[in-house]
């Protein structure tokens, strides 16, 4: 089996999404993590964008973009996570395709500057909200998953964000999840997956507490200086 490092940073949710394909898929590698503000030029060459995840693959092939790393493994390792139908792989990948408008939705919060971009941005949660909602309604009724019993690509992308949500709902309470019992039931389902978790949850919350405080946005004022345990 080939050799893999998966480049990160402690709290990247996008790093997550690649670890969480990596861990279902049984396979083992090695996490390195790096600092933001300190970027090794090892790093640097590796990364067009300068930005994490990157994957190396036995030590000469460089992957980057979370998305394109997950298509990779699951075109190269079993068990395939996208639907064979290849209408429902559509839908799978458009749904996929719609992380980054949903992410910014639902954790803008936490670089809001002041009480009123702070109340805009929660504002926006809601609707993201409803648009899948309406998506696990139609698409997978029964659950537990995006597709039902089987898991997929779709969940491994929102996964790290449905766990944010409670981050910051846990801060400072958001109260828009309970508006939605359909996606409420996806949300608590991934968190109980133990792929999703790449350190214990208390843990994990402790430190993206601390990443959304040195911040120093608005909401940073509602945390406190020290470590919380996850429910």
């Amino acid at each position: 089996m080939a050799k893999y490092l998966l480049v990160s940073f402690k709290t990247c949710p996008w790093v997550q999404r690649a670890a969480i394909v990596l861990r279902e898929k049984n396979v083992p590698f090695e996490f390195r993590h790096i600092e933001p503000d300190n970027r090794p030029d090892w790093f640097l060459a590796i990364s067009p964008h300068k930005k994490v995840p990157v994957l190396r693959i036995d030590e000469s092939v460089s992957l980057f973009e979370s998305s394109a790393i997950a298509e990779y493994l699951d075109e190269t390792i079993a068990p395939r996570l996208h639907p064979e139908d290849p209408v429902q792989r559509a839908i799978n990948r458009a749904w996929t395709d719609y992380v980054p408008t949903f992410s910014s939705s639902v954790t803008g919060v936490a670089y809001a500057a002041d009480e009123a971009a702070y109340k805009a941005a929660a504002e926006k949660i809601a609707p993201a909200f409803a648009q899948l909602e309406r998506a696990l309604e139609k698409q997978s009724p029964a659950g537990p998953f995006f597709n039902g019993a089987k898991y997929s690509l779709v969940d491994a992308g929102y996964a790290p964000f449905l766990q944010r949500y409670y981050f910051l709902d846990r801060i400072r309470p958001l109260g828009a999840m309970e508006k939605f019992p359909r996606l409420r039931a996806w949300a608590q389902a991934l968190i109980k997956r133990p792929s999703t978790h790449s350190f214990p949850e208390g843990e994990f919350e402790a430190l993206y507490r601390i990443n959304v405080k040195r911040r120093k946005a608005w909401i940073s004022q509602y945390i406190a200086d020290v470590a919380v345990a996850a429910e």
